[in-house]
């Protein structure tokens, strides 16, 4: 049976090369943005506008995206104004940005997004888990709980 588990896993991976290498630049981009929002800290001399700059150029880079790609445009979008929740998703952003703008100088780039990628694992694995804000429930798993182990065995080896 585990056999059968990971031939479909390896299955599953080598048919998606595409998308796995996608997140693997968006994985990327994040580290190479906290470095240059941490070194953006040190040249103007504060964690919060480093953070409101990051977010400003974000900001107008979406914006450009939105109005040029097609799909629905701003008047068309929200008036399907419903749950809150959904809407406060910045303010974890905002607190991401701000905690590795002031982490990258203390811990380094290596340390912090590590600590980031396992911090996303716990919390993911817990949300799929119960099901969570509309997930489809994925029951934590022997192999999920070793791939957790890895990731934190990862960031001790990192730090070390």
């Amino acid at each position: 049976m585990a056999d059968t588990a990971v031939y479909s896993l390896i299955k599953a991976i080598m048919s998606s090369y595409f998308f796995i290498l996608l997140v693997i630049v968006a994985g990327a981009s994040v580290a190479f943005q906290q470095v240059l929002n941490a070194n953006l800290r040190v040249q103007i001399g504060s964690p919060w506008w480093a953070a409101f700059v990051s977010y400003l150029v974000g900001l107008l880079f979406t914006l450009v995206i939105a109005l040029v790609v097609p799909g629905p445009k701003f008047t068309e979008t929200f008036h399907k104004v419903g749950d809150w929740l959904p809407w406060t998703g910045g303010l974890f952003g905002a607190t991401f940005i701000a905690i590795t703008i002031l982490m990258v100088p203390k811990l380094g780039a290596a340390t912090t997004i590590s600590l980031v990628v396992v911090g996303q694992m716990l919390l993911s694995l817990t949300m799929d888990h119960f099901g969570w804000l509309g997930l489809p429930v994925q029951p934590v798993s022997l192999f999920r709980l070793i791939g957790a182990g890895l990731l934190i065995l990862g960031v001790i080896l990192i730090r070390a």
